[in-house]
């Protein structure tokens, strides 16, 4: 870390110049916590709201026009699905136009599943290819706002405005193309956010700072569930609009008010682009490094897959299956029932890794406890289930969201390169995200339903437990 000198003013000024402050405590602190907390909220409630509900509920309408055409651009989704799984329990029996009908419905299910997982699969790779590339670029940005704000700000900026051309997208190549561009705005301005907290925050407050960030993650995922299910009623396809409104707002706002150390002087090396690329396999030299980014790797993949489908699933999967009316209107009840459980855990795992010194334990349970959360409705595909697995795996994904980015700043091989190593990091991370649900839609499109999703589910926060079990120089 950058050497700094205290003032009285509860800021460590830093001694090479270009550099960030250090917030020691006080309202300095207090509010580059709130900033970021609102716009860490903004940056994934759009991938709460929009990438949950809106954006499935519009590869949903594309897909049924697709499929259902003619005499069957009628048919009841809800009325089929629960057709089906009386025929499948042999307590029903189809006439000629039903089976029909059951057979659109099929090509139907797989369609929707794989264009869906296709578009937040790119949107993930696209994530994964531009935080490194950013954080690189960061560390080495001179300008009067300091390193990381020309990011945010552009960042968020761009990704509110290419969000209302998904919006007006009709088909799914644009969808896929619009979608990916959105993630690399966003991701422009959430990675060089996330790298402000090295450079601010004191070794000693990581671990209240990463339990933070991770209220502000689920507070968005939250906040994008519950405004989108309530916007979609009133609004369709314009619930787009306020989400990139409050990206743009929420970006800015931290620029402003968490004003960074003007980096103008700052010292950067003569531009080897060999170098720099040979740079990123630094980071991955360092075996604690690796294992902490193949842990996130295969937790994000179970989490990517787990949720990729929260509202096909709950018109597919459970019984009785529900309209998408209905669908639509309960994932936000299912976020809002996530949310106590993963607040507190956050809190008390995240002060409690900062008071004993210790990560390992939190995160080997955390993904633990993630995993065996999938076997509830593995095993019984019924609403109550989808409830039980949300409560259990928030928790045990509230104790992972506030230990496991302290974890990965604690193996960092160089903290001077931050936003680089932070970059590779969230690499894997964005990769588990990407994988997750293309390989889970594609089960879905093999198999023909959505059971194997939590198999693999489970098995991938299972292996990412024993990763972090392989750590050694972090207790």
């Amino acid at each position: 870390m950058t050497a700094f000198q205290p003032t009285a003013s509860h800021i460590a000024e830093p001694s090479a110049p270009g550099t960030s402050m250090t917030y020691l405590g006080g309202p300095p602190l207090r509010r580059y916590l709130l900033v970021y907390i609102l716009a860490m909220s903004a940056i994934t409630a759009v991938n709460g709201g929009i990438g949950a509900i809106v954006l499935p509920l519009q590869v949903q309408d594309i897909e049924f026009a697709h499929w259902f055409t003619g005499p069957d651009a009628g048919a009841n989704l809800q009325h089929l699905t629960n057709l089906k799984a009386h025929i499948e329990a042999g307590t029903a029996t189809a006439t000629a136009r039903q089976q029909h009908q059951l057979d659109l419905l099929a090509s139907y299910e797989a369609a929707r599943a794989s264009h869906l997982s296709t578009i937040t699969g790119v949107g993930a790779v696209a994530m994964m290819i531009v935080q490194p590339v950013v954080g690189l670029l960061s560390d080495r940005t001179r300008s009067r706002w300091g390193r990381r704000a020309p990011w945010i700000a552009a960042g968020a900026v761009l990704g509110a405005a290419l969000m209302l051309a998904v919006r007006y997208s009709t088909g799914i190549g644009l969808l896929v193309a619009f979608w990916a561009l959105v993630q690399l705005g966003m991701n422009a301005a959430q990675g060089s956010l996330n790298t402000t907290v090295p450079d601010r925050i004191p070794e000693n407050k990581l671990g209240t700072a990463s339990a933070l960030s991770g209220i502000g993650t689920v507070l968005g995922v939250l906040i994008g569930a519950v405004g989108a299910g309530a916007l979609f009623d009133v609004m369709g396809l314009d619930s787009y609009y306020p989400f990139a409104l409050a990206l743009a707002v929420m970006g800015l706002l931290f620029v402003l008010v968490a004003k960074d150390r003007s980096s103008v002087d700052l010292h950067v090396p003569d531009t080897n682009w060999a170098g720099l690329l040979k740079s990123y396999l630094i980071p991955l030299r360092s075996a604690d490094f690796r294992w902490v980014w193949f842990a996130g790797l295969m937790v994000m993949l179970s989490y990517g897959a787990s949720n990729a489908f929260n509202l096909y699933m709950l018109q597919s999967y459970i019984q009785p299956a529900l309209s998408a009316a209905e669908a639509t209107r309960l994932v936000p009840v299912l976020a809002i029932v996530v949310l106590p459980g993963t607040v507190v855990s956050m809190l008390v795992t995240g002060r409690w890794s900062d008071r004993i010194g210790r990560r390992k334990p939190f995160v080997i349970g955390a993904s633990a406890l993630f995993a065996a959360s999938m076997a509830v409705p593995l095993v019984w595909p019924a609403l109550p289930a989808l409830f039980i697995q949300n409560i259990v795996g928030g928790l045990g994904a509230g104790c992972y969201l506030a230990v496991d980015r302290a974890l990965l700043i604690d193996v960092l091989p160089d903290r001077e390169a931050a936003g680089r190593d932070l970059g590779i990091g969230a690499t894997g991370i964005n990769l588990g995200q990407a994988v997750g649900p293309v390989v889970a839609g594609q089960l879905v499109a093999l198999t023909g339903g959505y059971g194997s999703v939590w198999v693999l589910s489970l098995l991938a926060a299972l292996t990412g437990a024993v990763a972090i079990a392989r750590v050694r120089k972090v207790r």
